[in-house]
């Protein structure tokens, strides 16, 4: 490499030196034949053979010089054109932002980006409002950190379909913390990078609900004639598409009577999953939380948890929690008078807010408990952190006249909005159950980490055990035991499995 560039550049010498040699060489050739008419000519002619050769090189740089020139001033003319489409195209991108900001504003769909890993790389105002979340709470979160593991676990198999590249739209119900609960249109759009391939999809969600179809505490006492009746035509103006079809399934009907006959017929079945003590010396008992499916719903036809939606729409769930009850007691005592290992297990059973509030219900538990026999001890009833934070005074009283049957409570979904451990100072709990959101990021998000060690060292302050939910790998399990965390839940535990297995 080094020698051609070194013979490029002696080139042009090497042609000039040669026509100064030939030069020499016929002066010396005339000098010495005294002007031999032979040898003149001979030279001559390669001398002006030299020239010529010279000449032409010569001729032949110059117009690669122009030709080089030319091409040059052709590329600067480009690159000068391409700038100033590039500064025109940056002006009116500068320009179109204020517009763009203001559509993103107004625009009443709600939207987000998610990428393949499930993270949430935009949203907008709309979308925003609805979760009722911060911009930093929601960009660069997981999806289900930001819809909630419910929801997340009803909309997962949607999430994969679209990553795999498939335009899906569904509807669903949403219950809002006032109670009121909507319609959603929900579509999700895959995005395609340059070489083919799903990078994530857009979430489009539209509010489909209708004037007659919004459902809000005391809308229907509002809704009362002066003699207390509805009228029949006012009734199924409450009744959305949804909650017809659904009723419809279970009874042949959408009366509400023959709706609570369903759940008395026991068109339920009990599932349980298991909640292990993660210390590997622990002697701690396992315990089972009661999980309520429909038989249609383990037959294919319907997601997980759909009935509750409806149940809580027609003011159902007490009825339906007293049904829970009845039946985990007289099981539970069964297995109380057969199997020793059972009488240090504890049955978690989920309580709704209207439960909650419902002032027969501890009498109805106290009688429950005393008819086949199971000490209160056995029983814990998980309160979700929503409720005690939305009616912490409510909550207090019920955990009071619980306590008096003997039975345990837990806080559920525990950290999930905020960590406040003043809600339950005014009443004791045994069990603070860390919501999964929390658990599901802890290996990758030092934050939430930090946030469960902070929750087990507060909790082992005051003597109440932690229960960490969603637990879904044999990683989060090792982590949570470094951590001290003494209970763990979820699928990388054990799947549901029915109460009577």
């Amino acid at each position: 490499m080094k020698a051609r560039v070194i013979f490029r550049t002696v080139r042009p010498f090497i042609s000039a030196l040669a026509v100064i040699a030939t030069s020499v060489a016929l002066v010396f050739a005339i000098y010495i034949t005294d002007l031999g008419l032979q040898w003149v000519t001979f030279l001559g002619g390669v001398l002006v053979a030299a020239m010529l050769s010279e000449a032409t090189r010569v001729s032949r740089v110059e117009w690669l010089a122009a030709r080089r020139t030319a091409q040059l001033n052709v590329f600067k003319d480009k690159l000068e054109h391409e700038t100033q489409l590039r500064k025109w195209a940056e002006e009116a991108l500068a320009a179109s932002k204020p517009r763009l900001h203001l559509i993103d504003e107004v625009l009443p769909t709600m939207l987000a980006f998610v990428d393949t890993e499930g993270v949430c790389r935009y949203h907008n105002r709309a979308f925003m409002e609805w979760l009722h979340l911060r911009p930093d709470q929601i960009k660069g979160q997981h999806i289900k950190k930001i819809l909630g593991a419910n929801v997340y676990q009803e909309t997962a198999t949607s999430v994969r379909q679209s990553l795999d590249g498939h335009h899906v739209h569904y509807e669903r119900t949403q219950k809002m913390p006032d109670g009121a609960v909507y319609r959603l249109h929900v579509e999700h759009i895959p995005q395609l990078g340059d070489d083919g391939k799903v990078t994530g999809f857009f979430m489009l969600v539209d509010d489909i609900t209708a004037p007659g179809d919004l459902t809000r505490p005391g809308t229907e006492a509002a809704a009362r004639t002066q003699d207390g009746n509805v009228s029949a035509r006012e009734e199924m103006s409450n009744q959305d598409t949804y909650v017809e079809s659904f009723s419809e399934q279970i009874s042949g009907q959408t009366d509400i009577n023959n709706i609570r006959a369903a759940i008395e017929k026991g068109d339920f079945s009990l599932y349980c999953q298991l909640i292990t003590p993660l210390a590997a010396d622990s002697a701690e008992a396992e315990h089972y939380e009661i999980l309520v499916r429909l038989i249609e719903e383990e037959e294919g036809m319907m997601p997980p948890g759909a009935f509750f939606p409806l149940a809580e729409k027609y003011g159902l769930m007490p009825h339906l929690d007293r049904w829970v009850v009845q039946h985990v007691t007289e099981w539970a005592a069964n297995q109380h008078s057969l199997d020793e290992k059972q009488k240090n297990s504890l049955f978690f059973i989920n309580l709704s807010g209207a439960t909650i509030c419902d002032p027969g219900f501890p009498e109805f538990l106290q009688l429950t408990l005393a008819e086949y026999g199971l000490p209160g001890a056995a029983l814990c009833f998980e309160i979700s952190n929503a409720e005690l934070t939305l009616h912490p005074a409510l909550v207090a009283e019920f955990a009071q006249k619980v306590r008096q049957c003997g039975c345990l409570l837990a806080i559920s979904g525990f950290g999930h909005d905020r960590i406040s451990f003043d809600l339950i100072r005014g009443f004791r709990v045994e069990f603070l159950k860390i919501d999964g959101s929390i658990i599901f990021n802890i290996l990758r998000d030092p934050v939430e980490l930090a946030k469960i060690i902070a929750v087990n060292r507060v909790a082992r302050l005051i003597g109440v055990k932690t229960i960490a939910e969603l637990v879904e790998s044999e990683e989060t399990i090792v982590k949570l035991r470094e951590v001290g965390i003494d209970y763990g839940q979820g699928f990388g535990i054990s799947r549901p499995r029915p109460l009577a297995d």
